[in-house]
């Protein structure tokens, strides 16, 4: 069997739309970084934290996950106070901020329009987060960022995502496998609706370090 490896390559022909949408972006700014995103953090985690996709002008431009978008302020804020993260947080990869234990991969490593990508893209980018996902000798937890995260996670363990139902600080103990934990995910909208407070995403990483204590 041929092994997957945790990082797509940098022209990763496997979504054609999502290609196709990369190419737009590379025409349009040519010193972005337009390509699939590849994972941060610590490569001996005991936390993996599970995101959905690069975002326009976010990680697609930086090249780094969740940054340069709002949602990446609350999720480095919150891992710094944690513990799990150190240095400052100035919207740039090259910002020198650390992770500690922790490690974030997304489920879809390539821009998508409109921040939506669909089940086929999806399914294709699943092999990368598994065999990022198995190559974590210390994983302890996971923290899905949505159900999206949610979902994509389980299938990589070959679980039935429709037996273990989404909910913010909801766990899920994966046969074999880590636990998972959900949180609604930080972006902008849930931020700014109210669904998402920075006290209830505090919450989910106080709680995954209750886990492994």
């Amino acid at each position: 069997m041929i092994e997957t490896s945790p990082e797509p390559p940098i022209d990763c022909p496997l979504c054609p739309r999502l290609v196709a949408y990369r190419e737009e972006q590379q025409a349009a700014h040519p010193d972005w970084f337009n390509a699939p995103v590849p994972n941060f953090g610590d490569p001996d985690a005991w936390l993996a934290i599970a995101g959905l996709a690069p975002g326009l002008t976010g990680a697609n431009r930086t090249g780094r996950p969740f940054t340069g978008d709002h949602a990446g302020g609350l999720l480095y804020d919150t891992l710094g106070a944690a513990g799990l993260a150190e240095g400052e947080y100035t919207e740039s990869a090259d910002d020198g901020l650390r992770l500690k234990g922790a490690i974030i991969i997304n489920s879809v490593r390539c821009v998508p329009p409109q921040n939506k990508p669909v089940g086929a893209e999806i399914n294709n980018c699943r092999p990368f987060l598994k065999a990022a996902l198995d190559g974590l000798t210390k994983l302890r937890v996971i923290v899905a960022l949505g159900t999206i995260a949610h979902a994509s996670t389980l299938r990589a363990y070959g679980e039935a995502a429709g037996r273990y139902k989404f909910g913010h600080l909801a766990e899920h103990r994966i046969p074999g496998g880590p636990v998972l934990l959900d949180s609604y995910h930080c972006s902008r909208y849930n931020q700014n609706t109210g669904r998402l407070t920075d006290e209830m995403f505090a919450a989910v990483f106080e709680r995954a370090k209750e886990i492994v204590a």
